[in-house]
């Protein structure tokens, strides 16, 4: 019998294995518990649930339930971590992430270049409830180092900026973030817990919404919130617990099935991204191409060393702002008009008038996401088809 231990296997191992229950029946694919409630056989056993829960035992579906604890058990394995709390969405995950941390009075620094939905949380509701805000510019340590504080709880940031891609030096923050006391708070979608070591750099909590890389297939919501058993269960869950965020059985297990395939889906989807932007660059429609594993990126040299690829993302900019981005996108033919991301499908989206449309165009402009800009998706299909649909459609806007 071997000696290794489930925290020594291999990331592919870990997303087909860990965490996984069987019941009496022995089955081989994960079961779905579809029950909001659970029996106790005598009211003893009711009243010592309620003051501390056993190993494997459930109380309600609003708390818990086994094939969601199948899904947290399996990706606290894989971001190698303690414990992880499933939430209904990514949003539930970045709300209850904040506000189970911060209260009135506390001080957060928070990157400016977030997703739309994000900096709603972060500009409009936190201040609502007396956390006082400061944005910076996530790619300048400087601006980092001359925001915290004392009374500073927490900082956030998207490792990967949406849809921008901005790369941020997870361990230099966290150096700053920590010599005053402050929680590192990041949002892992972009860089993915396949191609990114969050806890290694000093992340004390990690996000991700599950709709995205980890289901990969478009089908269902959810997100999930990391850290240590302390965080998670002292003060994410009770916040969780009492304000309704959680994730579905049925969500559950159809990410769980997800994830026995994220390391092969990502891994081909970053392939064929570096060759699409590759393929893009020297296009006459185009002003310029990003994706963090070119070398012309600002950042290229950080998202070498601190992940493992360039990822699954990348965005291009179109001469002639709306008009001809539109025309750009209208003239596709493998690849969809979405807003999701890390789909099996090639996804492209316009930012400045869907997922970031909210924001005055003076914002978005300082952001990075001008008119002519597409944020790209890339899923799993050929990646010579994806480069001839593109350059076929950007064809159509000279």
């Amino acid at each position: 019998m071997s000696d290794r231990s489930e925290k020594d296997w291999n990331t592919r191992t870990k997303l087909v294995h860990s965490g996984s229950r069987r019941s009496q029946y022995g089955e081989m694919a994960e079961a779905i518990y579809l029950t909001q409630g659970f029996a106790y056989p005598t009211a003893e056993a009711a009243e010592a649930r309620f003051i501390e829960l056993g190993e494997d035992e459930f109380i309600y579906g609003r708390y818990g339930n086994p094939t969601v604890r199948m899904f947290e058990e399996r990706i606290a394995a894989l971001e190698g971590c303690e414990d992880a709390f499933a939430t209904a969405s990514g949003m539930a995950a970045v709300n209850a992430a904040l506000f189970s941390i911060l209260k009135a009075g506390d001080h957060l620094v928070s990157a400016r270049a977030l997703f739309g939905s994000c900096l709603y949380i972060v500009e409009d509701l936190l201040p609502r409830f007396g956390v006082e805000v400061t944005l910076v510019d996530g790619t300048d340590l400087a601006q980092w180092e001359a925001a915290v504080r004392p009374e500073t709880k927490a900082v956030f940031f998207e490792t990967m900026s949406n849809p921008t891609l901005e790369v941020i030096d997870v361990a230099a923050v966290a150096k700053i973030a920590h010599a005053v006391g402050a929680l590192v708070v990041i949002d892992n979608v972009f860089a993915t817990p396949v191609f990114q070591r969050s806890f290694d750099l000093g992340a004390d909590v990690v996000i991700y919404s599950a709709t995205k890389h980890i289901d990969g297939q478009g089908r269902v919501l959810g997100g999930v919130v990391l850290g240590s058993t302390e965080y998670i269960r002292k003060t994410l869950e009770p916040y969780l617990k009492h304000t309704g965020g959680s994730m579905s059985p049925f969500n559950a297990w159809v990410l769980l099935n997800g994830m026995q395939t994220l390391e092969l889906r990502c891994r081909a989807q970053a392939e064929a991204a570096a060759k699409i932007a590759q393929g893009l660059q020297g296009h006459g429609a185009l002003a310029k191409v990003t994706y963090p594993g070119l070398p012309d990126h600002p950042q290229a040299a950080l998202a070498a060393r601190q992940m493992d690829c360039g990822g699954t993302m990348l965005a291009f900019e179109v001469k002639g702002g709306q008009a001809a981005a539109f025309k750009v996108l209208n003239a596709l033919e493998i690849i969809t008009i979405s807003n999701n991301l890390g789909d099996a499908k090639t996804i492209a989206t316009h930012p400045s008038t869907t997922t970031h449309q909210r924001l005055e165009e003076a914002d978005r402009l300082a952001l990075g996401i001008t008119p002519g800009l597409i944020r790209l998706s890339v899923g799993l299909e050929d990646a010579d088809d994806l480069i001839a649909d593109l350059r076929g459609a950007l064809d159509a806007a000279l």
